[in-house]
C-alpha cells in the first residue's frame, strides 16, 4: 500500500458523497470520461462538505468547524496530502486541473457568509454571494471539462457562471420554505419590499430565464461527454424551474417542489437520444 492507493480511496469517498446527496447530478457525472468523472466527484465532495457545516451542523460550533476545514484545506493544497479523504481528493484535482486559488477563496468566503448573514438587500450583495457559492463551482468544473485548453476555458467562463447562477437561484426558490423558516435566511433582495408574491416571483423567474439562456449556448460548446452530462443537469434543473413557475407563491412557501423519478428518467432518455443523434 502507498499514498496513491490511499488517494484512490479518497476519490471513492467523494464519489460516495456525490451519489448519496444528489442522485441526478451523480448520474449525469457518471456518463463522463473516467478522469473527468473523478475530478467532478472530488469538487462536489468538497463543496458538499463545506455546505453541510453551515447548513446542517446545528448545535455545533460551526465557526470552529469551518475554520478547521479552511486550515486543513490550506495544508492539503500546499502539501498535496491530507488525512481528510475529501480534502486530499479535492487538493489533487486542484493540482491536476490548475483550478485557481481565487475560486476556492471566493467559495469559502460565501460559506462564511452563511454563518452570520441572513438577509441580502441588494443585487450587488446577492451577486457576490452567488458568485462565491455557485459561479466559481461552475468555473472549477469548467477547468475539468476544458482539458487544459485555456482559450476554450476563457471563452466559456461567462456561460459557466450563468449556469451556476441559474442552478443556485432555482435552489433558492425550491428551498425558500426551509431557508426562511429553518435557517432564517432571505437570499432574494426582491423580498425586502414585502411578502413573496406573484410580482416578485415573476422578477426572480425572469432573472433565472436570462441565466439559463446564456448558459445553454455555452453547454453546447463543451467537449466530449462533458456536454452530455451538463445537458442532463441543465434539462433537469430547467424542468424543475418550469414546475416552480406554475406553482402559486404559497405552494413554494409551504413545500419543497420536486420532480418525480419518472420525469428524471424521461429527461435522461430524451437528452441521451438527442446527444447521440447530434441534435443538441
Amino acid at each position: 500500500m502507498d499514498v496513491e492507493f490511499f488517494k484512490k480511496i479518497c476519490y471513492t469517498h467523494s464519489e460516495l458523497i456525490t451519489r448519496k446527496y444528489s442522485t441526478s447530478f451523480s448520474f449525469a457525472t457518471s456518463l463522463m470520461e473516467k478522469e473527468k468523472r473523478k475530478a467532478i466527484y472530488a469538487i462536489y465532495g468538497f463543496v458538499r462538505l463545506a455546505d453541510e457545516i453551515v447548513d446542517s451542523f446545528h448545535g455545533y460550533d460551526k465557526h470552529f468547524l469551518l475554520d478547521t476545514l479552511q486550515k486543513d484545506l490550506a495544508y492539503a493544497l500546499e502539501n498535496k496530502i491530507s488525512i481528510n479523504p475529501i480534502l486530499l481528493a479535492f487538493a489533487d484535482t486542484v493540482a491536476q486541473c490548475n483550478i485557481p486559488a481565487k475560486h476556492i477563496e471566493a467559495f469559502m468566503e460565501s460559506m462564511r457568509c452563511d454563518l452570520t448573514k441572513t438577509t441580502y438587500t441588494s443585487e450587488n450583495e446577492i451577486g457576490e454571494y452567488i458568485y462565491g457559492s455557485a459561479n466559481v463551482v461552475g468555473l472549477m468544473c469548467l477547468k475539468v471539462f476544458c482539458n487544459g485548453e485555456d482559450k476554450l476555458y476563457k471563452h466559456l467562463q461567462k456561460p459557466a457562471e450563468s449556469l451556476g447562477s441559474a442552478f443556485q437561484k432555482v435552489n433558492f426558490l425550491r428551498d425558500l420554505n426551509f431557508d426562511l423558516n429553518e435557517l432564517g435566511r432571505t437570499y432574494f433582495p426582491e423580498l425586502q419590499q414585502g411578502a413573496f408574491n406573484h410580482e416578485n416571483k415573476t422578477l426572480i423567474q425572469q432573472s433565472i430565464e436570462h441565466d439559463f439562456r446564456l448558459a445553454y449556448e455555452g453547454i453546447r460548446q463543451l467537449p466530449g461527454k462533458s456536454k452530455l452530462a451538463m445537458l442532463i443537469a441543465y434539462y433537469y434543473y430547467n424542468a424543475l424551474f418550469k414546475k416552480i413557475k406554475k406553482c402559486h407563491p404559497d405552494e413554494i412557501l409551504n413545500q419543497r417542489i420536486r420532480i418525480s423519478n419518472l420525469k428524471k428518467y424521461l429527461i435522461i432518455m430524451k437528452v441521451y437520444c438527442l446527444f447521440k443523434l447530434k441534435l443538441i
